[in-house]
């Protein structure tokens, strides 16, 4: 995709635009009520990470299932915004109707169906899971939930995507990082700021101590204070108690700081916002150890981060 124009598809019968969602999005089974007739058109920008597509198209089904995971390494959280007519989705043991004026958010590491009656306009933001676990904690938790977005920080989100494509013509590739980096920050800032993303496997209480953990985390990030004994201490909780909630998550909490930080510090040294060196960026996000930081990212990445910024630059100019 050349960054300073937008990619247009126009889909023709189902199995063009199973083709060209797959291309957009990841791989789906379509289901249409005239398999050669149907008609789709999509409109697609980068926006650094994040992907920003406009679809029209006739009604149909996705559906997401699990063979289609099978070799795919990296997840992606999709947010549906339909514009003419409701979308119903399951995944997991949620089912939810969205309708025009809200937004559901679709895990891509979860099967799922999708469907609308109806030809329907919608606005589709694909954001990298890991972004978004950076940020608000385990995405589980996030796959079929609906937003309304009538109101509060929702409706800026809302309003604020519809401003940023409205403008994406004109401004360059690093202003549309910008835009990006933005629509990320208020979409997890939609999230945190509802409760039923507290909601897990978990009590009630416990849910909400891990979620208060994980807020510290967030928060204190950048800080070199941030241990185990300080989230315990900040949160009120006993340090081996706060260690049994990361572990019912399947990771220990200095793993998930780590973790967090290491995506962190991945965003930023790709990006072509920012002119930190590496060492800077390492040490913004709390590693005060260079050679270390070099050894868990590249055990994270599979590259180290000079070759990682490098692909980078690359791609931007290729």
């Amino acid at each position: 995709m050349r960054p300073e124009h937008a990619v247009h598809v126009s889909g023709h019968g189902e199995d063009g635009w199973r083709k060209a969602v797959a291309r957009a999005y990841f791989a789906l089974d379509i289901e249409t009520r005239d398999r050669h007739g149907f008609r789709g058109e999509m409109e697609c920008w980068d926006l650094g990470d994040v992907g920003l597509s406009r679809i029209d198209c006739d009604a149909l089904i996705y559906r997401r299932h699990k063979r289609h995971l099978l070799n795919e390494s990296e997840s992606s959280l999709l947010v549906a915004i339909p514009e003419d007519d409701d979308v119903q989705f399951i995944q997991g043991n949620r089912r939810t109707s969205c309708k025009p004026g809200g937004f559901v958010v679709e895990r891509s590491d979860a099967p799922y169906e999708y469907w609308h009656g109806k030809r329907n306009r919608q606005w589709v933001l694909k954001v990298p899971t890991a972004s978004v676990r950076a940020r608000v904690g385990a995405s589980e938790r996030l796959g079929g939930l609906t937003f309304d977005a009538s109101s509060g920080v929702a409706s800026y989100f809302l309003s604020s995507l519809r401003n940023t494509a409205g403008h994406i013509a004109g401004i360059d590739a690093a202003a549309r990082e910008a835009a990006g980096n933005h629509l990320l920050e208020l979409l997890c800032l939609t999230i945190r700021s509802d409760d039923r993303v507290l909601s897990s496997g978990a009590s009630s209480i416990r849910a909400a101590h891990l979620a208060r953990a994980e807020q510290v985390i967030r928060e204190n990030l950048k800080s070199e204070q941030l241990t185990p004994q300080f989230v315990a201490e900040a949160c009120g909780i006993s340090l081996r108690y706060l260690q049994q909630l990361f572990f019912e998550t399947d990771q220990s909490i200095n793993g998930y700081i780590r973790e967090r930080r290491l995506k962190r510090c991945d965003e930023e040294l790709r990006s072509a916002l920012t002119t930190l060196s590496l060492a800077e960026i390492a040490y913004r996000w709390g590693f005060t150890d260079q050679s270390q930081f070099s050894k868990h990212y590249k055990a994270r990445f599979g590259m180290t981060p000079t070759a990682a910024r490098k692909e980078a630059q690359q791609a931007r100019t290729g």
